[in-house]
């Protein structure tokens, strides 16, 4: 599984950025633009409203399982939300809770 959620973290900052990229280039960080052209349809307004509420599960998610779980670096999975998007954290903290797993699994079974 973490060869997979590797692959998801690299298709996951890739993909979004491949088209944020050259809107930032063509437009620069113009907030209000962005924000106009996020929600200029209904359909539009429909993906970013799905967005943002699969980020804010996202982050509670990393919260209490990542302190469930006792991992390290939990900070890393919402540096990669408001960096990327949830296409990187989701996937990034998949594979840091593959080595936490790992990781109490060995602490269990070592004495």
């Amino acid at each position: 599984m973490k060869w997979l959620y590797l692959l998801l973290c690299i298709a996951g900052t890739l993909l979004p950025l491949s088209l944020f990229g050259p809107w930032v280039l063509d437009h620069g960080l113009a907030i209000t633009l962005l924000i106009g052209q996020a929600f200029a349809t209904p359909v539009a307004g429909f993906a970013w409203m799905d967005v943002l509420v699969s980020a804010v599960v996202v982050l509670v998610f990393v919260v209490v399982k990542g302190r469930r779980l006792q991992m390290r670096f939990l900070w890393l999975p919402f540096l990669a939300m408001f960096t990327v998007g949830v296409s990187l954290a989701l996937p990034l903290f998949l594979l840091m809770r593959e080595f936490a797993l790992d990781r109490n699994h060995r602490l269990e079974h070592s004495g």
